[in-house]
């Protein structure tokens, strides 16, 4: 069980690493560059991370859910289910909140850039900041939960 905990953890916390990167160093340096580059570099992280993430947090629920299973009769439970449920939640939220936003930024032309595009660029930052620390508490709840079964 120890191998597989090492998965889940890796793959969770990777997968949050890569959300935090994209917030704290990709997005602040794209915000510095000249508006039809912007526009280009948003374009094709959107698309890359578009395809990539969706099957990423699917991968990651799943493990929690198995680590939550393997953990049924254990006190540490409630603390893999919370994790399970606020991770849950992220992915409903990101579907609801940020893909909308991402399908338009994969479609953007920097040679006919639409009106309002780097504010709505700011608003899936906020939002993505948001998802983060979500991520991050549901991450919490997941180490609590593996670490409180190991006693």
């Amino acid at each position: 069980m120890q191998s597989f905990d090492i998965l889940t953890i890796l793959c969770v916390g990777l997968m949050i690493g890569t959300e935090f990167t994209v917030s704290a160093f990709i997005n602040p340096v794209i915000w510095q560059l000249e508006e039809k580059v912007h526009a280009r570099i948003v374009s094709l992280f959107a698309e890359l991370l578009g395809r990539v993430m969706p099957r990423w947090y699917a991968s990651s629920f799943v493990l929690i859910l198995i680590e939550a299973y393997l953990r049924r009769h254990e006190p540490a439970l409630p603390f893999l289910m919370t994790g399970a449920a606020i991770w849950l939640a992220v992915i409903f939220f990101t579907i609801a909140t940020l893909v909308p936003i991402n399908k338009r930024m994969v479609v953007l032309d920097a040679g006919a850039l639409p009106a309002g595009w780097q504010q709505e660029h700011k608003r899936w930052d906020v939002l993505h900041r948001w998802r983060i620390l979500f991520l991050v508490v549901a991450m919490v709840f997941l180490l609590h939960g593996i670490l409180e079964s190991l006693n």
